[in-house]
């Protein structure tokens, strides 16, 4: 690979929403639409989604709800977001207030960046990924038949991931690549299958990910970390994977096996610094320390949010050495210190932050709730480019997910770019994004 690509980024701070507090929004507009919110003497019942019960919200001074989301993160959930969709409160000329009904609610969506980011986003992400496999450095040709070069089979390849079809019916967009002048020539079926089966392909994608996040480092200093699977068919759920258990739905012989992805990505962007994609099922601990490392390199990293799993003293030195805070819940059975420990500067922070922890649970838990935008990342990766590999060989079913990563990177960034105007360039030509008229 080329370190030496270029990359410049002019950021246009704008703040704007979530992807979390957008999505409860959206789920608080849909249970106001189809379910019946009764008012009561404390405040409005909202019945669940899941048909088990129903929830108290009350919007008198700070918003509050009875659900077990509002309580993890003293943040507006769905039911507290129904509400507000149904009653707008309004301010008389004598301080008096009164509720009346609203038929709509409105969102500060900068729908002018979201339309031209929706419909360039094929065009650019092409231009993009064209200048990323540029940086790749072609392999020396040996004896036989010439080869393709490897930055257009990386480009064919990731491709086909983005259009989210067979190899085989994807033949039309590697001829619509060849046409445009993005490959030198159209690949045949067999030459992507072989290079997706290749262990070369996969510090390759590695590598292009890192640099996909790139233009981002100015813009994200907190980072969140999690796992997520993706089956290879559709017989078999993650969750009995992850926690060893027989599912109902399929026989015994027919379990799927799940590619698992660890990954690090930004809070403000979803965009993902590093990734790790495995086909074994190892502890989800001990990968975090490589991402860390790996998100430093080019990142400032201020808080760092993960869930149990990673709770250790190893991952807390290395966000520590990182520079970062550790935002990790204890489990039940943790404590402030441990006599076999030495009463080190690691021991000291373990401490500072059990207490924390215990003590100061709502400041915590305001940062800590970050990492459900690792969440979204994943959900975004997966109803984009599809919960499930197409590929048959275990290497090729890690390089098919670590393309659908550099995809969700390189969308990440198109949307960005019109999004917060940023100038984005791979390669060192400078590209200015034009605005699509109305």
């Amino acid at each position: 690979m080329n370190p030496q690509s270029h990359i410049n980024v002019t950021p246009a701070p704008r703040p704007g929403q979530s992807n979390r507090d957008h999505a409860l929004r959206l789920r608080g507009q849909e249970i106001a639409l189809q379910s019946h919110i009764e008012t009561t003497r404390i405040g409005y019942k909202v019945p669940s989604q899941t048909g088990n019960g129903s929830y108290v919200v009350n919007l008198e001074g700070t918003p509050f709800c009875t659900c077990q989301d509002f309580e993890k993160h003293q943040q507006p959930c769905k039911h507290i977001y129904a509400v507000g969709f149904i009653v707008q409160r309004e301010e008389q000329d004598d301080g008096s207030r009164v509720e009346t009904q609203s038929s709509r609610v409105s969102y500060g969506q900068n729908w002018a960046a979201y339309n031209a980011a929706q419909v360039n986003e094929q065009e650019v992400f092409g231009r993009l990924l064209r200048e990323l496999c540029d940086t790749i450095e072609q392999l020396p040709q040996g004896r036989g038949r010439p080869r393709m070069p490897l930055s257009d089979m990386v480009f064919a390849v990731t491709t086909k991931v983005f259009s989210t079809m067979s190899v085989r019916r994807s033949m039309t967009d590697m001829r619509n690549a060849t046409d445009n002048g993005q490959l030198d020539k159209t690949p045949s079926c067999t030459s992507m299958f072989r290079y997706l089966e290749k262990a070369e392909l996969t510090p390759i994608l590695k590598s292009l990910i890192e640099q996909s996040a790139l233009p981002l480092r100015d813009l994200e200093e907190d980072y969140a970390a999690d796992s997520s699977g993706f089956s290879t068919n559709v017989y078999d759920r993650h969750f009995d994977h992850k926690w060893g258990k027989e599912s109902k739905r399929a026989a015994p012989h027919k379990q799927s096996k799940w590619i698992t992805a660890h990954i690090v990505c930004g809070v403000k962007s979803n965009i993902i610094t590093a990734a790790i994609v495995k086909a074994d099922r190892s502890n989800d601990t001990v990968h975090l320390p490589s991402l860390v490392e790996t998100t430093a390199r080019s990142f400032t990293i201020r808080d760092f949010s993960a869930d149990k799993a990673y709770l250790s003293r190893r991952n807390f030195q290395a966000i520590v050495d990182a520079g970062g805070t550790p935002y990790i819940p204890f489990k039940k059975d943790s404590v402030a210190h441990s006599s076999h420990h030495k009463k080190d500067s690691l021991a000291i922070l373990w401490e500072k932050m059990y207490h924390y922890f215990h003590l100061r649970r709502e400041e915590f838990l305001a940062h800590y709730h970050q990492r459900s935008n690792v969440e979204t990342c994943f959900a975004m990766i997966k109803a984009k480019f599809g919960q499930s590999v197409r590929s048959k060989t275990e290497t090729a079913q890690v390089n098919e997910v670590l393309a659908k990563i550099l995809c969700h990177n390189i969308v990440v960034l198109v949307r960005m770019m019109y999004t917060l105007g940023i100038n984005l360039t791979f390669g060192g030509v400078e590209r200015e994004v034009l605005m699509l008229a109305a």
